[in-house]
């Protein structure tokens, strides 16, 4: 299965679908109404709001939107610079982008996430926000981050999109910064089938967000309000992917506690040696367990334990890592360019997005390798392991022949 909240798929999501077209027959005959307080998606707001501990939540029809409706809340556009880890999603770059502001690419470490000292060197007076990416279900070192922001006067935009229901030092990821973006799509740790949450502190940033998301309309469909007027778009999340999401958070800690349980029976089983290490986690217990990734010492040892389980390793996922993105650096070309919206800066500013620009984000992934364990994609890289109905002889089975694989090429 794609997540692990697909794979929890059950009665309660077809009630809460039921539900809808219950209410949908019930109205027939109304054309126009205030938003229901009882809606999904509001249901869906309030109950995530709840348990991800943000005021405020708003739901959308994906990440990408939140990421975006983020921007646009917090009044990020052309001229400005936000630093972008270079293993991400394309859907960070593109977000940036259409916001009219510019991609920063920075270095991430062996964590899998943005390495603090990099993006410390890339500020200019033209940054006006850090985003955090918490890849593959875990944490970004928050504590540095937030520290760079506030000393820099900075905006610190989550993408916690991966890591729904993760922490760091007790803290939900997505509500630690101004705003917080999660998908809801099939290979997040829950789903809506698709859609999108933004999660923010302020009210003011809410009632632009919501603003923009739903055509300039003021919290809930009003059409005067205090805050600011902006002309917004539509951007919405639909009642039937609000209906099943609510019904797959309502178990987030359940589908939690078991990917962590088969992590550490999985990690446990492989155990430890010399040439590989598992991944630096920033906090162990916030942890998602989605993956469970192995770092080796040598790029050709990694490869080719990698081939020996018909996997890959994480540098070859292009929609993942910065270099294997053409429309990126076609952000740059002025005769070419990859985001219709946006003016192509003059290239003495020097962001050329070239492969090669960021070689310890190369080089890391080059020596990944992620293990699945409630999380399978192909294109990511994780389809080797266990899934959330492995029992223990599969757990078993899967560690003998990473152990045995891994130490074929180790020697």
């Amino acid at each position: 299965m794609p997540g692990p909240g697909y794979a929890s798929f059950g009665d309660e999501e077809r009630r809460n679908i039921a539900e809808v077209l219950d209410a949908w027959q019930n109205t027939v005959g109304v054309h126009s109404q205030p938003v229901a307080q009882d809606s999904q998606c509001r249901r869906l707001e309030r109950e995530a709001a709840s348990r991800l501990a943000s005021p405020h939540c708003l739901t959308v029809n994906s990440g990408t939107s939140a990421l975006l409706t983020a921007f646009a809340a917090l009044g990020i556009g052309p001229g400005d610079e936000v630093i972008v880890p270079g293993y991400m999603y394309v859907a960070c770059l593109s977000a940036v982008a259409y916001s009219g502001a510019t991609p920063v690419l920075a270095e991430i470490d062996e964590s899998l996430t943005l390495d603090p000292a990099d993006v410390l060197a890339r500020i200019t007076p033209r940054t006006r926000a850090i985003m955090p990416v918490h890849m593959l279900g875990a944490s970004c070192d928050m504590d540095a981050l937030t520290r760079i922001a506030r000393e820099h006067d900075l905006l610190l935009i989550e993408d916690a999109a991966q890591a729904c229901g993760g922490t760091y030092r007790g803290r939900p990821l997505g509500g630690i910064g101004e705003a917080g973006a999660f998908s809801l799509n099939v290979f997040k740790v829950v789903t809506g089938g698709d859609g999108g949450l933004l999660l923010t502190r302020d009210a003011g940033t809410f009632q632009r967000a919501y603003s923009f998301h739903h055509h300039g309309w003021f919290p809930y469909a009003r059409e005067t309000g205090p805050g600011d007027v902006l002309l917004g778009l539509n951007l919405r999340m639909g009642e039937f992917g609000a209906a099943v999401a609510r019904a797959q958070l309502a178990r987030l800690d359940d589908v939690l506690a078991r990917t962590r349980a088969l992590k550490r029976e999985l990690t446990a089983a492989i155990g430890t040696r010399d040439g590989v290490a598992e991944r630096v986690l920033h906090d162990a217990e916030g942890d998602c367990a989605t993956v469970a990734v192995y770092v080796f010492d040598d790029r050709e040892a990694a490869e080719e334990v990698a081939s020996g389980l018909g996997s890959k390793t994480l540098l070859h996922s292009p929609k993942h890592h910065y270099g294997g993105l053409p429309e990126l650096r076609a952000l740059a070309d002025p005769d070419h360019p990859s985001c219709p919206f946006r003016p192509v800066e003059p290239p003495a500013r020097g962001h050329t997005y070239r492969p090669g620009a960021l070689p310890r984000t190369d080089d890391v992934l080059s020596r990944s390798l992620a293990l699945t364990v409630g999380l399978t994609d192909t294109y990511l890289g994780a389809d080797f392991g266990v899934d959330v109905f492995s029992r223990p002889h599969d757990i078993a089975a899967a560690a003998e022949k990473f152990r045995a694989t891994r130490d074929a090429v180790l020697g």
